[in-house]
């Protein structure tokens, strides 16, 4: 296709982030997926063969992020797009408490998210109309350390997110932050009714309204399962 353009999908080992990936190569364009090896993934690579990147997806670790970043350097030399599926975590050590589950997920989607952003900024820099897409859900977007407080970008992915949102307009680069209406700083006065959305449907909603370039985008899920499978 003569729009073809190059992305990086985060936790695209299965749910949203799969669907994501498979949605865009149907597109025609070039995928790079973080997730682990999965049979899903495999048959998409055999289906789209060099369009479809196979990236680290330890991202939570700065050098996993960076080697990501350098292989689509040398494959794509740019990238038009970053979606940071921050949903869930592949990367949970086995050793974490049930009660402490939710924090790990919230850390490591901190981690990842900056790590992500950071590598591959320079490449964003030198893509085509670039943007990134932040998704995030009730887990990944819970307030830590303190709850009776602002939400502020050292204790809430979501609100870190919209603090970049300048740093990436002054180069050029266009952020949407989606994730469940927030009572403390709501972003719309309309109710976000939960929908009971398949990883195919939202995907189909997300890629259509990339084209917009929305600022923000609420997204309320019945089953967040469904979307965000937990690894444990």
């Amino acid at each position: 296709m003569n729009n073809s353009r190059s992305f990086w999908v985060t936790g695209a080992s299965n749910g949203l982030g799969l669907a994501l990936v498979e949605r865009l190569l149907e597109q025609g364009h070039r995928v790079g997926a973080s997730g682990k090896a999965s049979e899903a993934l495999e048959t998409l690579a055999v289906r789209h063969g060099s369009r479809l990147l196979r990236l680290p997806w330890q991202l939570h670790e700065e050098g996993k992020a960076a080697s990501a970043a350098e292989q689509i350097c040398h494959a794509w030399c740019s990238l038009d797009g970053l979606i940071i599926n921050a949903g869930t975590s592949d990367y949970l050590a086995d050793d974490v408490a049930d009660s402490d589950v939710f924090e790990a997920i919230v850390t490591d989607n901190q981690l990842a998210s900056e790590h992500c952003l950071a590598s591959a900024l320079p490449l964003l820099a030198k893509g085509y109309q670039p943007q990134v897409m932040a998704i995030f859900n009730r887990y990944s977007a819970l307030q830590l350390y303190s709850p009776t407080q602002v939400s502020a970008g050292w204790n809430n992915v979501p609100q870190w997110s919209r603090e970049q949102r300048q740093v990436l307009k002054d180069q050029g680069i266009d952020l949407t932050v989606v994730a469940p209406q927030s009572l403390k700083t709501p972003v719309t006065s309309v109710q976000a009714v939960p929908n009971a959305w398949t990883p195919q449907g939202a995907a189909d909603e997300l890629i259509t309204r990339l084209a917009l370039r929305e600022p923000e985008l609420v997204l309320e899920v019945l089953d967040i399962s469904s979307l965000w499978p937990l690894s444990r």
